[in-house]
């Protein structure tokens, strides 16, 4: 047999189940075994049904989740402006909230220019 999917393969034991309950004069010896295969079968649907409201829930709960995040996310950046202008842009109590104080720009040092070479003098000959 091929190998079937959970929903499809509930599907098949449900039917097979129906024949088994359709048979019951016929498969007397069997009886206790089809109870419990029976009791298995509504075990099943009754988890597979739990299981598609749990993934709803699920669901729902990372929506929540996502949209939570996002706007603890706007709120925090709106908060870090707020405690900059509090503290001031270059306190170092801004370190304590995670937040970079301005300790002013690094200065950029002059590219030095390759210095000429002197003018060579000829030299006179001596005498």
């Amino acid at each position: 047999m091929a190998s079937l999917g959970r929903v499809e393969l509930l599907g098949e034991l449900q039917r097979f189940k129906e024949a088994l309950a359709a048979n019951v004069d016929q498969l007397q010896p069997y009886e206790g075994s089809r109870l419990r295969f029976g009791e298995l079968v509504a075990q099943a649907h009754v988890l597979t049904h739990q299981q598609a409201a749990m993934t709803a829930v699920k669901q729902e709960a990372s929506r929540q989740i996502e949209t939570a995040l996002l706007e603890a996310q706007r709120l925090a950046t709106v908060l870090r402006f707020a405690v900059k202008e509090h503290y001031g842009a270059d306190s170092e109590k801004l370190v304590e909230f995670g937040l970079q104080p301005f300790r002013g720009r690094a200065r950029k040092s002059k590219p030095q220019l390759p210095e000429a070479p002197a003018p060579s003098v000829p030299s006179s000959p001596a005498e």
